[in-house]
This record gives C-alpha cells, sequence and structure tokens, in this order.
C-alpha cells in the first residue's frame, strides 16, 4: 500500500484518538484497514457498508488512494513528484500533476490567510532547529545561519504557481508537504471509498482525520483529543464528528530545553524562531482533512490570541489549549470559537 516501514510515527498519530473502537465488537458489515504511509501510520474504519462490498474490496480501494498520495505528495518516497521536483535545481516553469497542483493552491490560500504563517518551504528552518531529518539539536543555531536558512523560506517570496505549474525564483528550494499532504491522503481514501458505495467511513492518517456518515451504532463518529500534558496521554475533550475533516497539532512532545526556555518544533516562518506563546494544541475543523491538517499547524503558529481572530475572520472551527506542562489538566484552557462549537454540536 505504499507503506514507509522505516519511518518514524508522526506526532500527530497520537494526538486525536477514535474513542472505542480497538474495544468494539464489530458486525459484519464495518471493516477496518490499517498499515503505514507517509512516515506515519494510516487507519479506516467502514461501518454499515452495502452488502456489495468485501474486506477485500475496501483494501484496493484504500491501496489505490494512498498509491497515488504517495506518488504525487510523499516527502518520504525520493521518487514521488513532490521529491523529483525538489531534485530539480532550475528557475523555469515546472509542470505538476492536477493533484500537486490542488495541494499547493491550498497551501497557498492559507498561507495568506494566515499571515503566512503556513508555509511548505520552512524545511531549512526545520533542520536548523533540529526537527527535520538529521539529527536533533540542544541549542539554538547561531544568528549567521538562522539568517542563511531565512533566505531558503520563505513561501510567497521564492514560489510562484500557475494553472499546473510551479517555478523555484531560487533553484534549491524545498517543498515539504508534511503539514498538508496527510491530510490530503485521507481526502483521496475517501474519495475512493465513496466511489465504490461506502458512505460510513473513518480515515485516519498520522493523526490528521476524514469522518463521513455514522459509526456502526449509527451515532457520528467520537475522536478524543489528547491532553497537553508531558506525562500523560489522556483524553482532554470528546468531539462528535460528522462529514467533516479533523486534525490537531501541538507542541509539547517535540522539543528541547536550555537555561529554562523551551524551543519547540512549531516553528514561525516569518521569525524563523520557535513559537513562545502559550497555546499548546489547535484542534481544527473543516469541510476535508487536507483543510483541517493545514489550518491546525497555521493556528498553533499564530497562537491563541492572534489564531482567533484568523480563524473567525475566515469561518475556520477551532479549539485551543493553553497551559503549562503540567502533570494536570486542571491547568489546561480549551478556548473553542463559535464554527467549533458549532460543527461538534
Amino acid at each position: 500500500m505504499g507503506v514507509d516501514q522505516d519511518m518514524p510515527v508522526s506526532r500527530r498519530t497520537f494526538l486525536l484518538t477514535p474513542i472505542g473502537l480497538a474495544a468494539c465488537k464489530f458486525d459484519q458489515s464495518t471493516y477496518q484497514v490499517s498499515g503505514a504511509t507517509m512516515g506515519t501510520n494510516f487507519n479506516v474504519t467502514v461501518a454499515n457498508a452495502p452488502s456489495e462490498l468485501s474486506q477485500r474490496s475496501i483494501e484496493i480501494a484504500v491501496s489505490d488512494a494512498l498509491s497515488k498520495a504517495n506518488k504525487h505528495l510523499s516527502n518520504w518516497d525520493q521518487s514521488s513528484e513532490i521529491s523529483r521536483l525538489n531534485s530539480i535545481y532550475v528557475t523555469s516553469q515546472t509542470p505538476v500533476s492536477p493533484i500537486l497542483s490542488e495541494v499547493l493552491r491550498c497551501a497557498v490560500d492559507i498561507q495568506k490567510k494566515s499571515a503566512g504563517r503556513f508555509d511548505v518551504t520552512i524545511a531549512p528552518l526545520l533542520e536548523l532547529w533540529g526537527f527535520g531529518a538529521t539529527e536533533r539539536r540542544t541549542r539554538p543555531p547561531a544568528p549567521e545561519s538562522l539568517a542563511r536558512a531565512m533566505d531558503y523560506s520563505e513561501q510567497e517570496r521564492i514560489l510562484e504557481f500557475g494553472p499546473n505549474t510551479v517555478r523555484k525564483t531560487q533553484a534549491d528550494t524545498q517543498i515539504i508537504l508534511a503539514a498538508i499532504g496527510k491530510g490530503y491522503g485521507a481526502d483521496l481514501i475517501g474519495r475512493s471509498l465513496e466511489e465504490i458505495g461506502a458512505t460510513n467511513f473513518l480515515v485516519e492518517i498520522g493523526g490528521d482525520l476524514l469522518a463521513r456518515g455514522r459509526n456502526h451504532l449509527g451515532l457520528p463518529w467520537q475522536i478524543g483529543v489528547e491532553e497537553p500534558i508531558l506525562s500523560s496521554n489522556g483524553v482532554l475533550d470528546l468531539v462528535d464528528v460528522n462529514n467533516l475533516g479533523m486534525a490537531s497539532s501541538g507542541d509539547y512532545r517535540n522539543f528541547f530545553e536550555l537555561d529554562g526556555v523551551r524551543y519547540s518544533h512549531i516553528v514561525d516562518p516569518m521569525t524563523g524562531l520557535p513559537v513562545r506563546h502559550r497555546t499548546t494544541s489547535a484542534t481544527v475543523l473543516a469541510n476535508n482533512a487536507m483543510l483541517a491538517d493545514a489550518w491546525a499547524t497555521a493556528l498553533l503558529t499564530l497562537g491563541r490570541e492572534e489564531g482567533l481572530k484568523v480563524a473567525d475572520a475566515n469561518e475556520v472551527a477551532v479549539m485551543f489549549t493553553e497551559g503549562p506542562l503540567s502533570k494536570s489538566k486542571k491547568d489546561v484552557t480549551i478556548t473553542k470559537n463559535i464554527w467549533f462549537k458549532s460543527l461538534s454540536a
């Protein structure tokens, strides 16, 4: 199924959890498929499936969708379209597939709407701070190194997009789709399942979710949001999700500390620095998983105060959590905007 068995699991795998699936005894019309893909894990549950569907037909539909996602969007697959684009060191217009074009157009839209906080060219900054594919850091980089990395980042300045083309204004620009590609992969699986007649399913890739219809009990899919606490994998809140995409982004697992200062893997593309606000996670509900995936990253980068303004201006449903990395969820504050309250009611 286009798997990447040797890749580490994304932290997002543990931020959102379908409640009760592992403990449930399903009837014969409910099927599950799981595995590894795009550097993380995936899980698919199809409930109340039509009689003409089988475990095998669902597996084929999921496999076909994942193969397509990996072929175009996986930064972990060196033969994928995005990897080939990253390996082309030219500044001329390069044709891209409709799939990659759709994802990049979404990235451009959210980059503009989020005041630059969503950026697919942020890889040099993540590598510099030790949150990329290379070794981890234990101290901040030198100012001159940060300045050089900033020169190779900033999507609006170094990428130009046409209808089905992309041009790098700097030949060695690298595009990373980790904060949007998995969501789109979930959407592709959803489309593939709908094509074979499934109407009730939950798709999860690395914590990015797409829910359609109802679960095997005829109820909305219930998703648990993880407590933003270092010592816990408990559930902070439960959300009913029906015909929506959902994603969370958190900064409380992947970080290093020096002299009492915490440097998280959520790096602000506009400053090149890890964020310093007290917001620990952002959970987004959207019409599809791609939008939820990208907006969760953008809004966490902004933080609760500025993120609420941007979310409300764009009618994005978001829930923020804030609080110290304590041992108790009593110290965690939850803020849900009106759109989130409406969609999760």
